[in-house]
């Protein structure tokens, strides 16, 4: 590969000779929005009296999102008969304070304006839910180019199931064996699996699974955004 690499040329990698489209997660992988996420989960912490947990603890399992963080802060799951009304509290928390230090990952922007330059379809697939995921997208700037925002409520079955994979390629008008999907959850890698696409695993993310993403069974792993720009021939300027 050469060190310059026009954003307008050919996919470099063979792999990628029939790649039509490339589907991302959200959280994790796109955007860092563990610093909102956090801040609501602290601001229920710190309304019961509580001291705030610090970002760096909570923020591997904010890619599990209200699951992930209320059982950081609170050491509580799904089957515990508060966590209902707790995540309910937390979602709203959320929603209200949505996009304040959120931020896309360095180099993401740039890769999107190559990927688009070359016609190459992308889009968003993610576990939260449509109403937080589109206001979301559509702050961060990408809701005009995003081909697809596919949210964890938007087909009957969040991943790791292929639903919102498949539906995804099917509202792109590709065969999902034409995508690759790049997620930072173990989760994410399954539901590409399973989808027929071609997956790559983002640990640079949170990754908040107790296996590596290097046993993800990933096509590829990368480890910062530029190697990503790279696997896709666009190099960091």
């Amino acid at each position: 590969m050469t060190d310059t690499v026009s954003p307008t040329g050919p996919i470099p990698d063979a792999v990628f000779a029939t790649c039509r489209a490339v589907l991302f997660d959200l959280d994790g992988t796109i955007a860092d929005t563990a610093p909102d996420l956090v801040a609501a989960v602290n601001k229920m912490r710190r309304g019961r009296g509580l001291p705030a947990v610090p970002l760096q603890r909570l923020r591997p399992l904010a890619s599990a999102g209200a699951r992930g963080l209320l059982g950081g802060a609170f050491g509580i799951g799904p089957h515990d008969p508060d966590f209902s009304a707790m995540r309910e509290e937390f979602l709203a928390h959320y929603e209200a304070d949505l996009c304040i230090d959120t931020t896309l990952f360095d180099g993401i922007r740039p890769l999107l304006d190559a990927l688009s330059a070359r016609g190459i379809q992308w889009g968003i697939v993610t576990n939260k839910v449509e109403r937080l995921a589109l206001p979301l997208v559509a702050r961060l700037g990408l809701g005009a180019s995003a081909g697809c925002v596919i949210g964890g409520d938007t087909t009957p079955y969040p991943k790791p199931h292929p639903a919102p994979l498949l539906l995804a390629a099917q509202q792109l008008g590709i065969a999902p064996t034409s995508a690759v999907y790049i997620g930072d959850d173990l989760r994410d890698i399954e539901a590409g699996k399973a989808a027929g696409m071609l997956t790559v695993a983002a640990a640079y993310g949170y990754c908040g699974s107790d296996v590596a993403p290097s046993n993800w069974g990933a096509d590829h792993v990368v480890e910062t955004t530029t190697e990503l720009q790279r696997l896709f021939g666009i190099m960091s300027q």
